[in-house]
């Protein structure tokens, strides 16, 4: 049985259109509620991706429905072999971020999109050493100061494709992607594709990611674009299928996107990459390859690359100089870092890597001059995954953003050189710096729990953190080691603290609203004691929390959901990390007790399949039958008791409350799921949370008493995913034909199976 993913972040193909036509007016347009919905599904998305979601990617996303249930883009009713085909080879049209494409093989189709891409120029050493004049140099240029002469400039590029965006059923196996990578004629051996990019003109080189895309999306793809197949059609958001209009959308719905994932507060952004903040600290949490120690060393190697000292080490030099380390390649040189850097998890690690240089020179220096003299910037944001300048004695210019490629390696090398020098110019090797990784210790910080996610600046601390039984059986609030740390310094162990608490709309009591609680710093776990918690408050509910650094005040804030939710008997309106609710919020368990004493049969095994069951990625529980009656009683239960659960698991699969499964179980006892091929299958029992939209519960954003004025939006004709036993009427295959002659197929398409076609409406918000 499949089971279905959280219902309280919205599906393409759903009810809710994630793309509507105000996004396609611009983002200033676009209601609260629909920039939420479509925010929640972006998160989703990136946590979702093995790589770094570039913005293009997340449309693609959001516009051709990718399904979070694990098939990505292959759950959707497109066509793959109506993807451009593609031959890679030396040299090709050049490709943008975001491309679907269907690459030719030889054998077995291999369709894959682009989730990330950097220039790769020849000159750029093993070592990521980059001569100045690359750094910022515009596509084509040979040497020094000499632009390409050429109307079709040629870039060497890397492409990462990523072939497991279109689920399992589309996805070469991993022993045919081994072949691939062995013969390195399609791919190379880390899976990565090295072409000679050849753009239409200098100024389509010079284009940003997005712009690319659009460009692309409304000539090569084309048909793509315009397929009947997606949740809903561009031409049905923009209104119309010229040109200008399908340009402009496309433009402005780009824009949407991108401020929605800037504005997450569980993302951050990397350029036009979006990352996890718990993949990123997770990072830095790490001691091995690529971790930590390893992030912040090479930060210190590019601070330290153009210092007298280093240079003087090498080249016999005294004075100061500026050096370009590049950091894709660098990345290769820590030790057993190479087999974290095939496949799309060179993205992730160069992503998170500029992201890593960029925290330390926001947090170490004043914008980007550090107190050695020193002052580092990004460059050139595309050559060599990020290329940066680190320049001794730093200049004067403090106005200047370092984290904005500045493209001075080109600027200045071009300004240095007369006309005819610049024409003369060889591309000799000269002296070439080289940013070396030292070994410096990082300081450790605690693992985060799941959705926390931890954000530091000089003004504050800021993180995430779900309320578990604990917290309110024992009346504590946890503290993150660092803000233990300075509270610490601060001399508050043992004095007090004040909790400022919010829950909008609640009326809190002025007892819980603010408390002054004592502060226990000690090296298990450091705490706030005695908190007094509303009595609205569950596991799972999600605390925002903030410290204003140097204070004794700590604020709690939860974040109410565009729409409550109904979970078994709860109702739940605000934000909730749905894990711990299913677990801890299990019968048997509330704020003064957790224990499976006086329940009845149905409540005992409901408790035992949450408690003791498999908690899958799309957050279910599933428990082994066979095992059910000893998580419930520890041992074999009486012939009585095992009468009264079989009797009670049957009454809950009939109302609905638990489903059935099918696993198998290993050589070694172990039961998985799902089944794996050669393994005895076993009969399996879960729960899912099923959250389900409650309209009627209390609006907790509107003042009692008053009467909420109700507009009407408009809502395009859209397919919506009924599923394999749903069948559309007659009606909605006739307007689905139609629909597709609009967009430019004379004789219609069929309906595909599963799916049946919403025609357009008004809808009152």
């Amino acid at each position: 049985m499949t089971t279905p993913i959280r219902q309280e972040i919205r599906q393409p193909y759903g009810q809710d259109l994630l793309l509507t036509p105000a996004m396609a007016d611009g983002y200033e347009s676009v209601p609260a509620a629909d920039l939420h919905r479509l925010r929640r599904y972006l998160e989703a998305v990136v946590a979702a991706r093995r790589a770094p979601v570039h913005v293009a990617v997340a449309f693609n996303a959001a516009y051709f429905g990718f399904d979070l249930g694990g098939e990505g883009y292959g759950a959707s009713p497109l066509d793959p072999d109506e993807f451009p085909v593609v031959t890679l080879g030396e040299r090709v049209p050049a490709l943008p971020v975001g491309a679907m494409v269907h690459i030719t093989t030889g054998s077995e189709p291999l369709y894959a999109e682009i989730v990330y891409k950097e220039g790769r120029h020849p000159r750029i050493d093993s070592l990521g050493d980059v001569p100045g004049w690359v750094s910022g140099a515009p596509a084509g240029a040979q040497a020094p100061g000499k632009p390409c002469p050429d109307d079709r400039p040629v870039r060497r590029e890397l492409l990462v494709p990523d072939s497991q965006a279109f689920g399992a059923a589309l996805s070469l196996g991993a022993n045919q992607l081994n072949r691939l990578r062995t013969r390195e004629r399609w791919v190379d051996h880390r899976g990565h594709v090295l072409v000679d990019a050849e753009y239409s003109s200098p100024e389509a080189a010079e284009l940003d990611d997005t712009a690319a895309y659009s460009a692309y999306l409304l000539t090569t793809a084309r048909k793509q674009l315009l397929s009947p197949f997606v949740p809903v059609s561009i031409a049905e958001l923009a209104r119309g299928q010229d040109d200008e209009t399908l340009h402009g959308a496309l433009t402005r719905l780009f824009e949407v996107v991108s401020r929605a994932l800037a504005s997450s507060d569980v993302l951050r952004m990397w350029g036009q990459y979006a990352m996890t903040c718990d993949a990123l600290a997770a990072c830095w949490r790490d001691d091995g390859p690529l971790g930590g120690r390893d992030m912040n060393a090479l930060a210190l190697g590019i601070q330290h690359a153009a210092k007298p000292m280093a240079r003087r080490r090498r080249y016999a030099l005294s004075s100061g100089a500026t050096a370009y380390t590049a950091v894709g390649p660098r990345l290769r040189h820590f030790s057993g870092a190479e087999p974290l850097l095939t496949g799309v998890g060179y993205a992730a690690a160069v992503c998170r890597a500029n992201l890593a240089i960029g925290d330390i020179i926001r947090g170490e220096s004043e914008s980007g001059l550090f107190e050695d003299g020193t002052r580092v910037g990004l460059d050139d944001g595309f050559e060599g995954g990020g290329v940066w300048r680190s320049h001794h004695p730093g200049d004067a210019d403090t106005d200047r953003d370092p984290l904005t490629p500045a493209r001075l390696g080109w600027l200045a090398t071009a300004q240095s050189l007369m006309p005819d020098e610049a024409a003369s110019a060889g591309s000799g090797p000269g002296i070439e710096l080289i940013a070396e990784p030292v070994d410096t210790p990082l300081e450790d910080d605690e693992a985060l729990g799941p959705s926390q996610d931890l954000r530091i600046s000089d003004s504050e601390v800021a993180w995430r953190l779900p309320l578990r039984l604990a917290h309110l059986v024992e009346g504590y609030l946890p503290l993150r080691p660092v803000v233990a740390d300075e509270l610490r310094y601060l001399g508050c162990d043992n004095s007090t603290v004040r909790l400022e608490l919010a829950h909008p709309g609640y009326e809190l009591e002025e007892y819980e609203a603010v408390q002054d609680l004592t502060v226990l710093l000690n090296d298990g776990v450091s705490r706030l004691s005695d908190v007094e918690w509303p009595l609205d408050f569950f596991p799972g509910l999600e605390l925002h929390l903030q410290w204003p650094r140097g204070g004794r005040v700590i604020r709690a804030t939860t974040t109410p959901l565009d729409t409550p939710v109904t979970v078994d008997d709860r109702i739940i309106e605000h934000r909730y990390d749905d894990a711990v609710l299913l677990r801890e919020d299990a019968p048997g368990s509330d704020r003064t007790r957790d224990s499976a004493a006086g329940l009845a049969p149905r409540e005992l095994v409901m408790r035992a399949v949450r408690r003791c069951g498999l908690l899958t990625p799309d957050r279910h529980a599933l428990l082994d039958r066979s095992s059910l009656p000893i998580a419930v009683y520890g041992k074999t239960p009486k012939p009585a008791q095992a009468e009264a659960l079989d009797g009670a698991v049957d009454e809950l699969l009939v109302d609905g409350r638990l489903f059935r499964a099918v696993g198998s179980r290993g050589v070694d006892g172990h039961p998985h799921f799902p089944p794996r091929t050669g393994e005895q299958n076993i009969p399996l029992v879960g729960y899912h949370p099923d959250p389900v939209p409650t309209p009627s519960a209390r609006r907790i954003s509107e003042p009692s008493g008053r009467r909420r004025a109700v507009s009407l939006y408009y809502v395009p004709g859209h397919l919506r995913r009924i599923g394999a036993d749903g069948s559309p009427g007659e009606a909605q295959v006739a307007a689905f034909r139609e629909h597709c002659r609009r967009l430019g197929k004379p004789d219609g398409w069929e309906l595909p199976p599963g799916y049946t076609f919403v025609t357009p409406h008004t809808r009152g918000r």
